[in-house]
């Protein structure tokens, strides 16, 4: 801000900071000035009378789009051709130099800008001083202002189009919020949108279990009731669902996703990189979030990429599309940083570009870990014992250098931070467990943990979660030996666990995931559905905010067309916030929408063309789906 005691950062422009022809004059730093286009000088711009001792008179014409972005050129007055003239302005000196025909050798000129009074009028402008002709002559030189230069007008050919604008979208993409409608970052800060939905069968994943034939009353983003034939508050944003044969869960929340992330998932340059934020390059336009909102996903936790064995800080987002990258991020959220074992991490078989960077091997992979986490608590004592100090022995000592990537390893030392590991091999989760515990930090959860039904007990000892896939394996060599039994097999012995994606395709179908636990592991219905619902929040910390269908709570729920675990149901409404994200019926208008815009754009290209206007060749952009193993960004072909 330009306010009183503020810091003197500021810059000085020539018009309107968004204009296109405005020009950045000065840029100032803590008061320090760094001139990019000196505004003070004169304007000589226009046409002069130019006499040289040489008896040779010639016409001068300066142009420009400011003085000191200038061209110049000179007609003698016996020739009609143009000679080009190079321009040199600075404070109120001026410099012209010029190849006069027939010669070859040039003409130097320099001089004065002079005023013949104080009017600043341009009719008193005279440009005089000294000069060299190319045999080195001596000469005096003089040009006198007559008139302003003529600015040639194109004359366009083409016919004028009134331009016809479409709507604008909220985010400005397909399935976006119309600008009509009440916009969805009002009704998120405002929490005005109140439902009911009646006659429903509730999974409420509390101890009362699934209930039938209920009435859920949302209002200012919470559920405010369960019971029987509930009469709606007055309010002018009520909305009543009819949800006779219909049934109502938790929404879906994705331990592990990759989704609207901007440019890649893996800084893959070092081993190390625990400072970069996914928080920092959410994309909240990325279409992936609406696919999986109709998919009745609410909440996802985006994580780093498998590249590193200490990866960056994920963020965890609700699904609200059409707001900003900031009103996604779950507020108050703890933090959690991405650890990775395997063959990602050491490389293997990512070809010749990938066989330099250390650690190449799982002993290597290890050592990174303890290495780390040594450095991470050495910097934390410097520190400490800096801010015990007095403050003449502080005056005299020099301060800790910061350290963000430390910081963030110091966080998980102090429990502030909570590490998600993607892992596969019993032997790797052995070590990392023994890692942690001589180092005393603690690991909340193993993410993948395809072999983790050989270790169940050890990870149950160390209260550690886990997140895992339903039945994906053999397509490396580290889940050979998977099989569809781990999550039941998990479950049982008590493990927090949840079904991931990992797969912005699968993130659309986690329901039919943790329903393959039933067929293969025995669980019940409820206990299938708490793999994508309620563990994974447990296992986010947000389970006192989501993953019940009960009073008090954040209204995040999916309203089903049929038993979320067959493959016939279908999701009618995803609700966020007390606030429908996604509704089946709405979604079939919004196609038929979409149909007609893009039409309407096929018709103004054609009618653009035919009017003479310039054509380009279209240049789509692939937006690539991510995993934990990518290293291109969403530019490469890779």
């Amino acid at each position: 801000r330009l306010k009183k005691e503020m810091l003197a950062n500021f810059i000085i422009t020539s018009g309107n900071l968004f204009d296109a022809k405005t020009k950045i004059y000065e840029n100032w730093i803590q008061g320090n000035p760094y001139i990019i286009t000196d505004y003070t000088l004169p304007d000589v711009r226009g046409v002069y009378d130019l006499e040289i001792t040489t008896d040779k008179k010639y016409t001068l014409k300066i142009k420009g789009e400011s003085p000191a972005d200038l061209k110049a050129s000179l007609t003698s007055l016996n020739d009609t051709n143009k000679t080009d003239v190079t321009v040199t302005i600075n404070h109120n000196t001026i410099g012209l130099a010029f190849v006069p025909r027939p010669q070859k050798e040039a003409i130097r000129l320099s001089g004065a800008v002079e005023l013949n009074d104080t009017s600043t009028h341009k009719s008193r402008i005279v440009l005089s001083g000294r000069g060299q002709t190319g045999a080195g002559e001596w000469i005096d030189w003089k040009a006198t202002y007559t008139s302003a230069p003529k600015e040639n007008v194109k004359k366009d050919t083409a016919q004028k189009i009134a331009p016809t604008i479409g709507e604008v979208y909220y985010p400005f993409c397909a399935f976006g919020q119309p600008e009509r409608d009440k916009s969805l970052s009002q009704q998120f800060r405002e929490r005005q949108h109140a439902i009911l939905i009646k006659n429903v069968t509730v999974w409420t994943h509390d101890s009362v279990g699934v209930i039938k034939n209920k009435d859920v009353y949302i209002n200012s983003g919470r559920i405010v009731a369960i019971d029987d034939a509930i009469k709606p508050l007055k309010t002018a944003f009520a909305v009543t669902i009819d949800g006779t044969g219909k049934h109502l869960t938790p929404g879906i929340i994705d331990d592990h996703s990759h989704i609207a992330i901007s440019n890649g998932v893996n800084e893959g340059s070092q081993a190390v990189t625990a400072e970069v934020r996914i928080g920092d390059v959410i994309n909240s336009e990325d279409i992936n979030i609406y696919r999986q909102l109709a998919g009745g996903v609410t909440c996802s936790q985006l994580l780093h990429g498998s590249a590193n064995p200490i990866g960056g800080q994920s963020a965890l987002i609700k699904l609200r599309w059409g707001l900003p990258p900031e009103e996604l991020k779950v507020k108050n959220a703890d933090g959690f940083i991405k650890f990775a074992l395997g063959e990602n991490v050491k490389q293997s078989n990512w070809g010749d570009r990938n066989t330099i960077r250390f650690p190449q091997t799982r002993m290597g992979v290890e050592q990174v870990y303890y290495d780390e986490f040594i450095r991470a608590k050495e910097y934390a004592a410097r520190r400490k014992n800096y801010e015990s100090l007095s403050k003449t022995e502080k005056a005299k000592t020099m301060i800790p250098r910061r350290d963000l990537e430390l910081d963030a390893i110091v966080e998980i030392l102090n429990h502030q931070r909570f590490i998600t590991c993607h892992s596969y091999v019993q032997s790797e989760v052995n070590m990392l467990m023994h890692i942690a515990d001589s180092m005393n930090f603690k690991i909340n959860t193993f993410t993948h943990i395809l072999e983790g039904y050989k270790v169940a007990d050890k990870i149950k000892a160390h209260g550690i979660g886990c997140s895992t896939f339903a039945d994906w394996w053999t397509y490396k060599m580290e889940v050979r030996e998977a099989i569809p039994y781990n999550a039941a097999i998990l479950f049982k012995m008590g493990i927090v666990t949840a079904i991931n994606s990992d797969d912005a395709e699968m993130g659309r179908r986690l329901n039919q995931e943790a329903a393959k636990t039933i067929k293969y592991g025995g669980l019940s219905e409820e206990e299938a559905l708490k793999l994508c619902t309620l563990n994974p929040a447990k296992l986010m910390h947000i389970d006192n905010k989501v993953g019940y269908v009960k009073v008090g709570y954040d209204a995040d729920l999916v309203l089903w067309s049929d038993n979320p675990l067959t493959i016939n149901a279908k999701v009618e409404k995803t609700i966020i916030d007390g606030i429908i994200y996604y509704d089946s019926d709405k979604d079939k208008l919004m196609r038929d929408e979409l149909q007609k815009e893009r039409t309407r754009l096929i018709q103004k290209m054609i009618k653009a063309k035919k009017n003479g206007e310039k054509t380009q060749k279209p240049e789509g952009k692939h937006n690539k789906m991510k995993r934990c193993d990518d290293l291109a960004d969403d530019d490469d072909d890779e």
